[in-house]
C-alpha cells in the first residue's frame, strides 16, 4: 500500500514509526518539514538526542557508505538513532547522480534488512524512477511523495497557522491570500505567520490586511525553466519558458536568469575537476552568451524574432 502524506501523520502521531523513509517530490518545504517531524517524534524528553541525531549529505558521495554504518549502529542513551540523508538525487543522467550507482549493493542489501533501532530518512531531491536506483527508493514501502498541495491543502495549512496563533481570518481574505500567494506550502506559512502578526491586538486578518501586506507572487518565476533545464526536465522547461514568454517577460531578462542560474551551478562544482556535466556547463553558457549578443546586436532581431531565438537555445540546452 502506497505510504501517502495523510497516513504518514497518522502513523506518526499514533507513534508508529518506520525503520526507513523516503521522501521526495516537488514540494520541498512540506518533505523537509516531515523529516523533522519524524526525528522529533523518534526521541522522548529522556533520550540522549544529540548522541544518536545524525545528518549525512550525499553532496559527498562516499556518505551512503558512511550513513548507512550509522544506522547499524546500536543508539547510545536513547531508545533510537535517527540518521538523515540528504541531497539525495538519481537524475535523469549519472553525471548529476550523489547517490551513484556503485552504492546499488549497500543500499539494497540496508533496505532489504534495516536495523529496527534506528530510522533513516532519505531526504531527495531528485528521483527517476526509470532508473535502478531511484525505482529501489522509490518502491520502498516508506516512500512517500511530497507533489504540489492543491488551493484546498493550502487553506488547510493556512488555517492550521492562524489556530494557533488564535487569530481568525475572514473567508473572503483568505480566498485572496491563496489568489495572491498560489500554491505555495513555503509562502503561505512564512505570510499566513506575517498576517497572524499584523492582525494584533484585534486579531482578526481581513482582506484590506492582506491586500496592504502581501505581495502578489503568484506569477511564475523566471528562474523556472532554468531549474527545469539543470534537472533534466525538458519538457517542464518548454512549457515554463512558453508560459513567461507568453505573460510578456523579455527575452533579454529571461537570459540573464538562465546565465545567472548556470553560472551558480558551476560555480558549485569542484574547479579542480573537470567532468562531463561541467564541460556541459560551460558550452551551455557560450551558447547563452551567443544568443545574448545575437539579440542585443539585431542579428536574432527584436519582438518575435527575439523570442524564437531563446526558445531556439533552450530546446538545444535540452539536447545537450
Amino acid at each position: 500500500m502506497v505510504l501517502t502524506r495523510e497516513k504518514l501523520k497518522k502513523e506518526i502521531d499514533e507513534g508508529k514509526l518506520r525503520p526507513v523513509y523516503v521522501l521526495h517530490g516537488e514540494e520541498t518545504y512540506l518533505r523537509d518539514n516531515a523529516a523533522k517531524v519524524i526525528s522529533q517524534s523518534a526521541f522522548s524528553a529522556a533520550d540522549f538526542r544529540d548522541f544518536n541525531d545524525d545528518q549525512f549529505s550525499l553532496n559527498t558521495p562516499e556518505n551512503i557508505s558512511v550513513a548507512l554504518a550509522a544506522a547499524n549502529q546500536l543508539p547510545m542513551m536513547a531508545s533510537r538513532r535517527v540518521v538523515r540523508i540528504s541531497e539525495v538525487r538519481v537524475s535523469t543522467s549519472s553525471m548529476k547522480d550523489t547517490l551513484k550507482e556503485d552504492a546499488e549493493d549497500v543500499l539494497a542489501q540496508y533496505l532489504s534488512n534495516p536495523n529496527p533501532s534506528s530510522i533513516v530518512v532519505f531526504v531527495v531531491d531528485e528521483l527517476n524512477g526509470s532508473r535502478k536506483l531511484g525505482k529501489l527508493l522509490k518502491s520502498h514501502p516508506g516512500a512517500v511523495e511530497f507533489s504540489p498541495p492543491d488551493e484546498t491543502e493550502i487553506k488547510k495549512l493556512s488555517n492550521n497557522v492562524f489556530e494557533k496563533a488564535q487569530v481568525s481570518i475572514e473567508r473572503l481574505a483568505l480566498r485572496r491570500l491563496v489568489e495572491l500567494v498560489g500554491c505555495d506550502a513555503r509562502r503561505i506559512t512564512i505570510e499566513s505567520n506575517k498576517l497572524a502578526t499584523a492582525s494584533l491586538p484585534a486579531r482578526t486578518v481581513n482582506i484590506d490586511l492582506v491586500e496592504s501586506l502581501i505581495r502578489n507572487t503568484r506569477e511564475r518565476s523566471n528562474f523556472d525553466f532554468a531549474n527545469h533545464l539543470l534537472a533534466g526536465r525538458n519538457s517542464d522547461a518548454v512549457k515554463a519558458l512558453e508560459k513567461v514568454l507568453s505573460d510578456g517577460e523579455e527575452p533579454l531578462a529571461l537570459l540573464g536568469a538562465l546565465s545567472w542560474k548556470f553560472r551558480d551551478e558551476l560555480k558549485r562544482r569542484d574547479a579542480t575537476t573537470r567532468t562531463a556535466y561541467s564541460d556541459r556547463l560551460a558550452k551551455a553558457l557560450v551558447r547563452i552568451a551567443d544568443t545574448d549578443l545575437a539579440i542585443k546586436t539585431s542579428v536574432g532581431g527584436s519582438g518575435k524574432a527575439s523570442r524564437k531565438q531563446i526558445e531556439m537555445l533552450v530546446c538545444e540546452l535540452a539536447t545537450m
